[in-house]
């Protein structure tokens, strides 16, 4: 049964995962177009953002998740893990899109505030760090899924352990500078 419910926690929030990871991973492919979010403006001497938070990282993380909604919904569509499935993926690109910019806002609200109490980018700041893409996930999804709250606390646990698990793995493969 714990099994189940954190395989479901895990399939629904695929789209945000891979929003989440998609600025690491096209960072290399596209190194030419890091054009930061914040356009390098600063507020009280210190930068809004910071560079590490580029346009392409958020495109293409809402892109990622769109990509990854579809695939659930071709899976879905063909009866293929329905019993993990805790939607109806019919309407995957607003899920993926939903998904991913929560996920992207979430990531950018938290590096706002992490800037602000002069956190260097890359710093660890347990637990947002790990929580701040689910929870943009989840409150941009709320208006169209609303979660029990034994899965809202799965989603929260689960994604906490396996970010702190991937970036460390990221980081020991040379994939992240950092293991935060």
């Amino acid at each position: 049964m714990v099994f189940i419910l954190i395989l479901k926690a895990f399939y629904f929030m695929l789209p945000a995962y891979f929003a989440n990871m998609a600025p690491v991973i096209v960072k290399k492919l596209f190194n030419k177009t890091a054009v930061p979010v914040d356009f390098n403006k600063k507020i009280n001497g210190k930068p809004m953002l910071g560079k590490n938070k580029t346009w392409r990282g958020l495109m293409f993380g809402i892109l990622f998740a769109i990509v990854v909604a579809f695939f659930q919904f071709l899976l879905f569509k063909n009866n293929f893990l329905l019993k993990i499935s805790l939607i109806d993926y019919s309407n995957w690109l607003l899920f993926g899109a939903l998904m991913g910019s929560g996920a992207m806002i979430g990531d950018l609200i938290k590096s706002l505030f992490k800037r602000r109490l002069n956190y260097e980018p890359g710093q660890s700041f347990i637990p947002f760090d790990q929580i701040d893409f689910v929870a943009g996930a989840l409150i941009f999804t709320y208006p169209i899924i609303k979660l029990p709250l034994e899965m809202l606390i799965t989603v929260i646990l689960l994604s906490f352990i396996l970010d702190i698990a991937i970036n460390h793995l990221s980081y020991y493969f040379k994939i992240r500078s950092e293991k935060w």
